[in-house]
């Protein structure tokens, strides 16, 4: 059988990485995958996640499994973080969550629970998206098509053809939506825009699937949930993944979640006990550390206000970065204008480039950036800097 197997391709992100290992070039750069960078360019363990992990290590006293559905004190935390901890989803019990292997398990686990009971409906993904959102909902067997998103010319947001399209997505459908920080392209819609756009849902009936994998990289933990809040007033279905990859540091620790909210706390109990027949036949139960230390953190007064603080700061170097970045192109005297780069939100930027001048910045320069020309930048060095902005510069004819 495996002679007659063909290699599968690489992975667009993924195997960028794999590349960027095997280039001998010591002043190569990887503004590919989607990791934090000090400024040293190292991905840092929190100082909040190395004490709670101290404390585990004193205080753990079993490795025995979870249940299915993970730590009810994790699920707790989670839902403070996306609501808040009084919301009333919470306190009427009509918000439920499952522990997962980090947010692409969380993505994974809702769309086997969707396809369960919305059988030939189409996932709406946003053009363009993160690319592997396609293969999750496409493996769990259902039919994927785009809504327009970003204006190449604005470098924003297309919003009404955006609106346009929600418009007519049946009431039968899944819509993904980025909470924020979107994936690739850093445009957010405003908050008038999301007000539209729960305006839409509530109107056509179709079913919210929020991808939240960046809370606290936009504005706040508290800013960031602010379109959940708006779809919860409405008492709107909805199922979001979620994770704690980048806000927490805990990349490799897979630790995400899934939690849906319904009209009643009966049906989010009913509706959960599939997620939960969803889970038992993937990966049984979730692992259990880097779901430990962030229950540890978040239940900690000390420690959660260690970690907002380290995350801020996590959040204020990537908005410095933004603003060094169209300094030190401007300084080179292009003549394209990248203000837009400073609007945008979260780890990543369209940069604008095209696949060939991403091409040669891979073959010419060494610098490793995602076809489309989504810049990671999030993972600018201090000392890659200006050798970043010389070779874009060079791509460009500048």
């Amino acid at each position: 059988m495996f002679e007659t197997i063909s290699p599968a391709p690489p992975d667009a992100i993924l195997g960028l990485t794999d590349a960027f290992k095997a280039d001998p070039n010591p002043k190569k750069i990887n503004l590919g995958v989607g990791v934090f960078m000090d400024a040293r360019g190292k991905t840092p363990v929190l100082e909040s996640v190395k004490r709670a992990e101290l404390r585990l290590l004193e205080t753990e006293l079993t490795k025995s499994y979870l249940p299915i559905s993970g730590s009810p004190a994790y699920a707790r935390g989670v839902q403070d973080l996306l609501f808040g901890g009084h919301h009333p989803l919470i306190q009427e019990g009509r918000a439920k969550t499952a522990q997962t292997p980090g947010g692409t398990g969380g993505l994974r686990v809702g769309a086997d629970f969707l396809s369960a009971f919305r059988p030939g409906a189409t996932v709406w993904v946003s053009n363009p998206t993160w690319a592997n959102h396609k293969a999750i909902f496409t493996a769990a067997g259902f039919n994927v098509k785009e809504y327009p998103y970003y204006n190449a010319d604005t470098r924003g947001l297309d919003a009404e053809a955006l609106f346009h399209c929600l418009e007519e997505i049946p009431a039968t459908d899944i819509v993904l939506l980025h909470v924020c920080c979107h994936n690739p392209t850093g445009v957010d819609p405003s908050p008038e825009q999301w007000l539209r756009i729960a305006d839409i849902a509530e109107k056509r009936g179709w079913l919210p699937f929020f991808d939240f994998a960046y809370q606290g990289f936009g504005v706040s933990v508290e800013s960031d949930r602010a379109p959940l809040l708006l779809f919860a007033e409405r008492g709107l279905e909805t199922v979001i993944s979620s994770s704690c990859s980048k806000n927490f540091g805990l990349y490799n620790e897979r630790t995400g979640a899934f939690t849906l909210t319904a009209q009643s706390a009966e049906a989010a109990e009913a509706a959960f006990s599939h997620v939960k027949t969803a889970i038992r036949s993937n990966y049984s139960n979730p692992p259990r550390h880097g779901g430990a230390i962030v229950e540890t953190i978040l239940h900690d007064p000390e420690l959660r206000t260690e970690w907002d603080t380290e995350l801020a700061a996590m959040r204020e170097r990537i908005h410095s970065l933004r603003q060094k970045l169209v300094d030190g192109l401007q300084e080179r005297g292009l003549d394209r204008d990248f203000s837009f780069i400073t609007r945008q939100n979260g780890m990543f930027s369209f940069s604008g480039l095209t696949d060939e001048q991403v091409r040669r910045l891979r073959e010419e320069y060494s610098i490793y950036i995602v076809k489309g020309g989504r810049i990671n930048v999030a993972g600018i060095t201090d000392t890659a800097l200006n050798p970043l902005c010389d070779a874009i510069c060079e791509v460009l004819g500048g």
